[in-house]
């Protein structure tokens, strides 16, 4: 196995760091000091639409497939096992540290880079691989991450107002929370949460943060609360916490950069595997892959079709794929999971 460390990677860095490549075996000794409090529960290991992603991408021995979300390294296990070499990035020192002692078995099979996937072409210019045979993203936040309260991402557990994917960015949640304009939270609470009272929500809590700035996720959602009481099934917190993620990991940001270079990745009939958990980022993917896999564009000012210069995938899925009533039922977050997939050409 090959382990590749890098420096903090976003999408405004135009070229990364380049460092050497670490023996695994004696970079999890010196891991293994740095065990974190994560229990090992099975929906840290559960990956969603398995099935779907394996007949998509069709993992075998001679292939080479990018995992660009590593996480709990679900999906990289099964490609590994059906005998593809596996590329797996994380962001997250800590799913990067759990998946490569989960993989260690397959020693030179699997290659682990630490960085964001909207940098791949910069993260694999440390390797030998120039061309691969497919690219899978498993976009938003893992199962883990949630439950971890140290990490910040959810308001059912005490823990800093965090949010960060990757700990080495600065900007926290609480940082945007208690530091941005009220036009700036309004913006963000509205177009990343869709959040309806986004106007109300951002005033209040500029008047409550003078004072008293937000600290801990549980501050943060029973002040929302306070303000938006439950009405339904959805707490009034969900889409404020999804809009500061957002925000803070600039997650649409990086996907637009990843769809952007992914082409120049693949090999002539390499594929492009895209799964999304919200409207957000299926908006995108689709609108992407529909543009990218049409030869012409058309538009009603021009007296005939043109040529698209960005065409050069093929659509493999018209509708996206979408989990199965028993899949549903052992893991519950595969209900919103939306799979989309191209070809290229």
């Amino acid at each position: 196995m090959l382990f590749t460390e890098k420096k903090p990677i976003t999408a405004e860095v135009e070229a990364a760091s380049r460092e050497s490549h670490l023996d695994a075996s004696a970079w999890l000794h010196a891991k293994s000091m740095e065990k974190t409090s994560r229990s090992e529960d099975d929906s840290y290991h559960t990956p969603v639409l398995l099935d779907e992603v394996l007949q998509f991408l069709v993992p075998a021995v001679g292939k080479t497939i990018i995992d660009g979300t590593l996480g709990g390294g679900g999906h990289s296990s099964a490609m590994l096992k059906a005998g593809a070499h596996v590329v797996g990035v994380d962001q997250d020192d800590q799913a990067l540290d759990h998946a490569v002692e989960r993989l260690l078995e397959f020693g030179n099979q699997f290659t682990a880079l630490r960085g964001n996937f909207s940098c791949l072409p910069q993260l694999l210019a440390d390797t030998d691989i120039e061309k691969v045979d497919g690219l899978l993203v498993d976009i938003g936040v893992s199962s883990w991450q949630l439950d971890e309260a140290s990490r910040g991402f959810s308001f059912g557990k005490e823990g800093p107002l965090d949010m960060r994917m990757d700990r080495t960015i600065i900007q926290t949640a609480a940082d945007v929370v208690n530091q941005s304009s009220e036009d700036d939270l309004k913006r963000i609470f509205r177009e990343y949460g869709e959040e309806r009272a986004s106007g109300k929500l951002a005033r209040r809590i500029c008047e409550r943060r003078v004072k008293n700035p937000f600290t801990t996720t549980t501050d943060l959602a029973d002040f929302i609360t306070s303000i938006s009481p439950r009405g339904g099934k959805i707490h009034p917190a969900t889409r404020v916490f999804q809009a500061l993620r957002i925000a803070v990991n600039n997650e649409l940001g990086v996907l637009r950069s990843l769809l952007e270079n992914a082409a120049t990745l693949l090999k002539p009939g390499g594929r492009l595997a895209v799964i999304t958990f919200h409207s957000l980022e299926d908006r995108i993917v689709k609108q992407f892959f529909r543009h990218a896999s049409q030869s012409q564009v058309d538009r009603k000012e021009w007296p005939e079709p043109r040529p698209n210069p960005d065409f050069c995938y093929k659509l493999l899925t018209r509708r996206p794929v979408i989990a199965g009533a028993s899949e549903i039922k052992m893991n519950k977050r595969s209900r919103s999971a939306k799979l989309r997939v191209v070809e290229k050409i």
